[in-house]
């Protein structure tokens, strides 16, 4: 159920005054539940609280402590933690109760004021130089500026052409590839087909002959037990799944699922940066290993080192038993649970098992003043591998077969395999590199990555395209005038340091009013300095334009709404018509028309760009146009991006052959 008690909505409700003391309510709608609660104490000699093992966990605790000892004074209360919903770790816990721990409010307390200073400090900044309605947070407002850098790069990023030539050659049945590694004893490298053409031609087709075999055998260790982290990175990646999801699933595998008649619950707690395992966990999945892959067992558990940046509350995620196999629960839960919970087994077992070894075998061929390299791999001993079916290695997925070849065996040629590439720049952030990245930076806890994104997404300043997290007009603006006026506060350095300095009030080490005070004053003047004088960029989002209003003919303005720009008429309220940006002409001879951004009906699916004279021009493209002309026929360029070419232009025109790169200089195209 969350939180009972926290600060309301309305105001800030912190008082600057006495010590920065929060001034906490019963949450709208939750009076029932607490009601309902301390109706249940009446009736009992002793309370237990068994919220979740975190400093959440701890606040709610206390928040409930707090009503009950109000209406019971006197009454018994005691905490209890346990890492997974077991018959075990229940019983063990209720042996074993203690009290709230004090440090650990305190670090929650000192987190939900300092949000809470810098978002209803900031946010009216932005409502008084930007936008009605917007909103600022102290974690979020760093990993926006984090995805605009990354953009930025994106998109200052030129491509360059570059060739690879494999031979497919022969000896048997199955051809395989090698590749052209040198020429005339230089890397090969090649800038155009041309070049590749005088190489290829004048490499001699007849006499392809092995030159050097080599034979090596390569160990790979498995990987840790999963932490927060981790899980949401490996479950994007091999699932597709976003971090809201995953952190979905995995609470629902935490609370638990029906098995038969049992409720169980099947993963220990999914909030951990901790890949330590506990000593009858360890005892379980070496049974299990010895039982099922005897030689995979290892003489000693493995103990994996946790981070220095780990708190180590609580054990690594992993499977509460590691008998109840993937296979044997799959009935029990649905689609998505399978696929989570098959993840966490399969690498928390693996994790306790030993290496696996593959055999590599490479080989040169040469032909003329040309040579060429080709690998093959087989697996020796499989280990930890054998275990895994979600996560098998993608190098293994890929890896060619070759026949044994022997050094001075002539090979055929097949034929030549000529690919043109282009360097690629850097990738926007998916859910999973950018939960990576916030990890390295130390920003955010196990607990906030999956929020962190999610509010981003929910207010706007970033979508979803592809996978990839891009920042919307909106989120730019706002990124940079954050970032110019408030570089001390939105900075990654401060924000990491604000995450150790909440550590050590949780360790006891510092006060929690202490680290608020020294950083308020200073954080204040500044926001009054900025409100006093950074001038107001609402004028820069609502521009005149030439298009007139077809309802009542008076002149659209274009203006900054949540989903983007769009056009208004400047009679509003009175007309509240409202048209898409023109993106460019309509492509099409005589059709006079405007492209605009459009959704099918429901404004679900995908988006796509379509002619202002449907259904009279039936004109679409799912590219975005830009704003730039094809210098060869005329026609807008449009957006595109795949694996091969990274981001690029291209012309709109199919007849045209066009392809253009972000350098701003329309002389660089290029023809393909």
């Amino acid at each position: 159920m969350g939180h009972l008690v926290d600060l309301p909505k309305s105001r800030m409700a912190i008082d600057v005054e006495h010590d920065f003391e929060p001034q906490y309510i019963t949450v709208r709608g939750k009076g029932p539940r607490l009601k309902e609660l301390l109706s249940m104490v009446s009736r009992a000699d002793e309370v237990l609280l068994a919220s979740d093992n975190d400093r959440e966990g701890e606040a709610i605790a206390f928040h409930i402590r707090n009503a009950i000892l109000k209406k019971f004074p006197g009454k018994t209360i005691r905490r209890i933690v346990f890492n997974e919903i077991t018959p075990d770790a229940i019983r063990e816990s209720v042996r074993h109760p203690r009290e709230v721990e004090e440090n650990k409010v305190c670090a929650q307390k000192g987190r939900r004021v300092l949000d809470r200073l810098v978002g209803y400090n900031l946010s009216p900044i932005l409502w008084a130089k930007v936008k009605n309605g917007l909103s600022a947070g102290r974690v979020q407002s760093v990993a926006l500026r984090l995805i605009c850098e990354r953009e930025k790069e994106v998109e200052n990023f030129i491509p360059e052409e570059y060739w690879t030539v494999d031979a497919l050659l022969n000896k048997g049945k199955t051809p395989f590839k090698a590749s052209l590694v040198k020429w005339q004893d230089k890397k090969f490298e090649a800038k155009s087909k041309s070049e590749v053409d005088a190489v290829t031609g004048s490499v001699p087709l007849g006499a392809f002959s092995v030159s050097e075999k080599e034979i090596r055998k390569k160990q790979q260790k498995p990987k840790p037990p999963f932490t927060t982290s981790t899980l949401q990175q490996a479950a994007a990646n091999r699932l597709g799944f976003t971090s809201r999801k995953t952190m979905q699933i995995a609470q629902q595998l935490y609370e638990g699922v029906n098995i038969g008649a049992n409720r169980v619950g099947l993963i220990s707690y999914m909030r951990t940066d901790s890949t330590r395992i506990s000593e009858v966990a360890l005892a379980d999945v070496r049974k299990y290993i010895g039982e099922h892959y005897p030689k995979a067992l290892p003489s000693e558990p493995r103990i994996y080192a946790a981070s220095q940046k780990a708190q180590d509350a609580h054990e690594a995620i992993r499977p509460t038993y590691v008998s109840y196999e993937p296979e044997k629960v799959k009935d029990s839960l649905n689609r998505d649970q399978q696929k989570l919970y098959a993840l966490i087994w399969e690498r928390f077992v693996a994790c306790q098992m030993t290496n696996s070894e593959t055999q590599l075998t490479t080989y040169t061929v040469k032909s003329g003043a040309a040579e060429f390299r080709c690998h093959s791999s087989s697996v020796s001993e499989k280990g930890f591998s054998a275990v895994c079916k979600l996560l098998k290695s993608k190098d293994d997925e890929e890896a060619q077969r070759i026949p044994d070849l022997k050094i001075g065996e002539t090979l055929v040629f097949v034929e030549w395999k000529k690919d043109r590439h282009f360097t690629q720049g850097p990738s926007r952030y998916t859910d999973a590199s950018i939960v990576k990245m916030l990890e390295e930076k130390g920003i955010g806890r196990p607990s906030t990555y999956a929020p962190i994104i999610s509010v981003l997404l929910d207010r706007y300043y970033v979508v979803r395209k592809n996978k990839q997290l891009q920042p919307t007009v909106l989120g730019k603006i706002i990124s940079d005038l954050l970032s110019e006026q408030f570089p001390e506060t939105i900075n990654v350095d401060f924000t990491a340091e604000m995450e150790n300095r909440l550590d050590e009030v949780e360790e006891g080490r510092l006060d929690w009013h202490k680290m608020i005070g020294d950083f308020y004053k200073p954080f204040h003047d500044k926001v009054e300095k900025v409100q006093a004088t950074l001038e107001s960029v609402k004028g820069v989002l609502e521009e005149p334009t030439d298009e007139v209003c077809e309802k009542c003919g008076r002149p659209m303005v274009k203006k900054l709404g949540r989903f983007g720009f769009f056009l208004a008429c400047s009679g509003f309220p009175e007309c509240r018509n409202t048209q898409s940006i023109p993106l460019a002409d309509c492509p099409r001879e005589g059709c006079g028309g405007k492209i605009v951004a459009r959704k099918k009906a429901g404004g679900r699916g995908r988006e796509f760009y379509g002619c202002t004279n449907y259904p009279e021009c039936d004109f679409i493209s799912y590219f975005k146009p830009t704003e730039q002309k094809c210098p060869k026929c005329g026609q807008f360029l449009v957006e595109k991006s795949d694996k091969v070419h990274g981001v690029y232009r291209a012309c709109i025109n199919d007849q045209c052959d066009f392809l253009h790169y972000d350098s701003g200089d329309e002389e660089s195209g290029d023809e393909r």
